[in-house]
């Protein structure tokens, strides 16, 4: 094991309705109260120990880190998944919130940031305490509408993903991702939000299903962006076939006060072939793709290589 990851400390702490997560931090043994402390937000059905080699770069960068794992994934799965309710509302109200208020109670006065793969970067904005956040990181951060899919690819997805994944859900009680070599094993409320065709994703909760909200409810929920003011910096790749320009930009029009830049990559501009949806925080991205997320975190700029394209969003 990476001596780097081997220094990792389990942790365990209560959402708001008392489910008991569990994760890891890496932590300097001295105070600074000018150190950053950076939530690492995971992908969709992705247990944190993916993101452990990330957390480590950072924190041997001068980063405090956490990773954690939803309810239902991972570190945080229950002894039985069959039948256990968790959605994408509960995995961002309840789950990043309490990883939120974990780290303002145990890094006392540090900078809190976030860093963000997929639906985590959607998570940042259900919480209460998003106001908090002082600077964001996100890499193919959306909500997984399906009209935003890559179009040459959109139709072998659509079938994959909210066709069959939901099929196979209703006859095991959830998804079971790790059996067929598609991601972990997944809640059905997860994937009961994952396939609802809405383009505002307020809309999911509007009707139908095991979870309704009030008009006032979901209008409660578009508010929580608006309160994340930290500045983003949302990374898109070209051959990410989930995280298109189109989904990116359908997110960041939430995060109406944040200063928001969306920088778009080819994999060719980092020597590589692919990249995708996933790869991103693999190890091998450690002295070219984690450039940029750290050059944002420690400074809140880009770094002068790899060359994309990047638009600023101001906050309003």
């Amino acid at each position: 094991m990476d001596q780097r990851v081997s220094t990792a400390q389990p942790i365990t702490f209560p959402a708001a309705d008392g489910y008991p997560l569990k994760g890891f931090r890496w932590r300097h043994p001295d105070v600074d109260a000018a150190r950053p402390v950076v939530i690492v937000n995971a992908a969709t059905s992705v247990r944190c120990r993916y993101y452990a080699r990330f957390a480590a770069f950072l924190h041997a960068h001068g980063f405090d880190v956490v990773t954690y794992d939803y309810r239902g994934i991972g570190e945080s799965r229950p002894a039985s998944l069959s039948g256990f309710e968790a959605g994408w509302i509960d995995w961002g109200r309840l789950d990043f919130e309490a990883a939120l208020q974990y780290a303002l109670a145990e890094f006392p006065g540090q900078p809190v940031q976030v860093a963000a793969h997929s639906v985590g970067g959607f998570l940042i904005g259900l919480a209460a305490s998003g106001h908090h956040i002082t600077r964001v990181f996100t890499m193919g951060a959306q909500y997984a509408y399906w009209r935003d899919y890559a179009r040459d690819k959109r139709a072998g997805m659509f079938l994959k993903w909210h066709v069959f994944m939901p099929a196979a859900t209703a006859l095991f009680g959830y998804f079971p991702g790790g059996r067929l070599g598609w991601l972990e094993d997944t809640p059905h409320g997860v994937v009961r939000d994952w396939i609802a065709p809405q383009p505002r994703f307020e809309d999911i909760w509007r009707r139908g299903g095991a979870r309704v909200l009030t008009e006032a409810e979901r209008r409660k929920l578009v508010e929580r962006f608006a309160a994340m003011r930290g500045p983003t910096l949302a990374v898109s790749l070209s051959d990410d076939e989930f995280g298109t320009p189109a989904a990116i930009r359908r997110l960041l029009g939430y995060y109406r006060n944040s200063a928001r830049t969306h920088l778009h990559l080819r994999p060719e501009a980092v020597g590589e072939r692919q990249v995708g949806h996933f790869a991103f925080f693999h190890s091998r991205f450690e002295h070219t793709l984690w450039k940029i997320p750290l050059a944002w975190l420690r400074h809140g700029r880009l770094p002068a290589e790899p060359q994309g394209e990047a638009v600023t969003l101001r906050a309003e």
